[in-house]
């Protein structure tokens, strides 16, 4: 017989406990600090920044360590503590035309007006296991500062002049916040865009792949990538004018798309938008393409059928928080569901063998 596990708070704090001992590890190892998960641990921390909806380096350094390296438990930390905070407004757009480059390259032009600066990057590492690091550490070195802004125009924007690339669309409408906001269909490109800049990256980036495998009608090119730092700013009404608050990190993709054209639209390169909160260039490419699959409607294109095309698809199933939760919730107690489920299949299965046994008879 299936009876109910008893144990309340007593066994609740003990997990609690448990939990706290196994964060720390081994007493006897240093204990890892907030300053070096966010120092040395950047890539990890501009994931839970970008997926958490909350750009502060300090507070996700501290939710990783929290959650013991679980990223997307330290995203649902940061989710959790940016509704405790206050609103006092929103900023101006970020130009990202004005962006302090650390990396900026191009896949469709080799001599890109203010040129190619590779950064930091693992794309020309030979993925070889370094032991150094584990048996002598690193040695410091000084670290490069962005630059000052360069006349470094979008590389898409040279397409656009010779009237190649698909106009940009303008509009002076206020995008809907989806941290205030729940999603709603049919859903436009700017909230779609939302929804894609903080969900998981390993769905996106498995969408985007489909893409290139001929799961969508899209074969891109990466027009530009750059990343690196931009002024914010935001309005005071008391002031009369906008006033810099800070600077952010960014990661900005724009690809190229071929276009034969359809019944509204001439043949042209058509383009795919990715924006990300800090270093997250695999991030910032996915959205792109993604974001391209899911314009097929606007173009005139056809729908094939893939799913990086279906709009509700991917916006409902892309947030790892919300599959999280539903997912984990099945761990914890179903008692009186899972009941009532075995009381039914013994009450089949005893109709079941009722005639089976006058059968046999």
């Amino acid at each position: 017989m299936y009876v109910a596990t008893k144990g309340g708070e007593r066994a609740i704090d003990a997990a609690h406990q448990w939990l706290a001992e196994e964060r720390r590890g081994d007493p006897a190892v240093p204990e890892l600090t907030v300053d070096q998960i966010r120092e040395q641990m950047t890539l990890a921390v501009n994931r839970v920044m970008a997926e958490g909806s909350l750009y502060d380096p300090d507070l996700a350094a501290l939710a990783i360590k929290q959650a013991r390296g679980d990223l997307i438990e330290a995203v649902f930390l940061l989710r959790a503590y940016r509704t405790t905070l206050p609103r006092f407004g929103a900023s101006e757009p970020v130009d990202t035309g004005e962006m302090r480059i650390t990396r900026r390259i191009s896949a469709t032009f080799k001599d890109a007006p203010g040129g190619q600066i590779l950064g930091p990057t693992f794309d020309y590492t030979h993925r070889l296991l370094d032991f150094k690091l584990m048996a002598e550490g690193e040695t410091p070195t000084a670290q490069q500062k962005p630059s000052d802004p360069v006349d470094a125009p979008h590389i898409l924007s040279l397409l656009d002049r010779d009237g190649l690339m698909e106009p940009l669309e303008q509009t002076d409408a206020t995008p809907a916040d989806l941290t205030r906001e729940p999603m709603s269909m049919p859903a436009d490109r700017p909230l779609r865009l939302q929804a894609l800049a903080r969900g998981d990256e390993g769905f996106v980036l498995s969408m985007a792949y489909s893409t290139q495998r001929g799961y969508g009608r899209t074969h891109a090119f990466v027009g530009e990538l750059r990343i690196g730092t931009c002024d914010v700013e935001m309005f005071v009404p008391e002031l009369g004018f906008a006033i810099e608050i800070g600077e952010i990190e960014l990661t900005e993709c724009e690809t190229v798309n071929q276009f034969t054209g359809s019944k509204t639209q001439p043949p042209q390169f058509t383009r795919g938008y990715g924006l990300v909160m800090g270093q997250s260039e695999r991030k910032a490419i996915s959205v792109s393409l993604v974001d391209r699959a899911l314009r097929w409607e606007e173009l005139g294109e056809d729908n094939v059928g893939a799913p990086a095309q279906d709009t509700e698809f991917v916006l409902y199933h892309c947030d790892n928080i919300q599959a999280t939760g539903f997912l984990e919730h099945i761990k914890l107690p179903h008692y009186v569901d899972f009941q009532s489920e075995l009381e039914l299949i013994r009450k089949i299965r005893r109709a079941a063998e009722t005639p089976m046994q006058e059968a046999a008879e």
